[in-house]
């Protein structure tokens, strides 16, 4: 079941409406809280998922929306609705330490990589507002890690950030994220 909802999650994220999105990410963690419905899975696995928007200028419509970056002091950007990547185009989430301190590096899949070098080639210059939904001491987190301007082409499908986040809130979110890739990944058994 938790497979179906990694998978419905990857298929609808390129819906038109960020609401819907959140929705869908709001049911499938609160599917997991409630992950006693007779799977075999493990009670203590926890899945993390993240999205990537490219910043764009408000049109009035549902195609884009605002939103706040910083959790200490706010910078308000305006970003496309629907995220252009998630989840179900990662290979691997790490931890990497960048000058004294900590950085997240996301490594795309094959279609992953493609897509990332050609929306960061197209729209260098722009922000890439990245949004993520996980777990932190039993506590569902629902917000945007970061913004980066996109400087130059991502060729070899690796982003790194810094996240606005704790180092032991980014290993939980890692953590979660390798778990929802492993499952994503594993042959849809019916």
């Amino acid at each position: 079941m938790i497979v179906f909802l990694l998978r419905l999650h990857q298929e609808l994220g390129n819906m038109n409406r960020l609401q819907q999105s959140f929705n869908i990410i709001l049911c499938i963690f609160s599917f997991l809280a409630c992950a006693g419905c007779g799977t075999t899975q493990k009670k203590d696995v926890q899945y993390s998922l993240i999205q990537f928007h490219l910043e764009a200028r408000l049109d009035g419509t549902d195609r884009t929306t605002r939103v706040p970056i910083f959790r200490a002091d706010p910078v308000y950007i305006g970003i496309q609705s629907s995220p252009f990547i998630d989840i179900g185009y990662l290979a691997k989430v790490t931890l990497v330490e960048n000058l004294g301190s900590y950085a997240v590096e996301v490594q795309f899949d094959e279609t992953g990589i493609r897509r990332m070098e050609s929306f960061t080639t197209t729209h260098r210059g722009k922000r890439l507002a990245i949004f993520a939904n996980f777990m932190f001491e039993d506590t569902e987190q629902a917000r945007w890690l970061g913004a980066p301007v996109i400087q130059q082409t991502i060729k070899d499908g690796i982003l790194i950030f810094t996240p606005d986040a704790s180092r032991a809130e980014t290993e939980s979110l890692i953590k979660g994220l390798n778990n929802a890739i492993e499952e994503i990944k594993k042959p849809y058994v019916f």
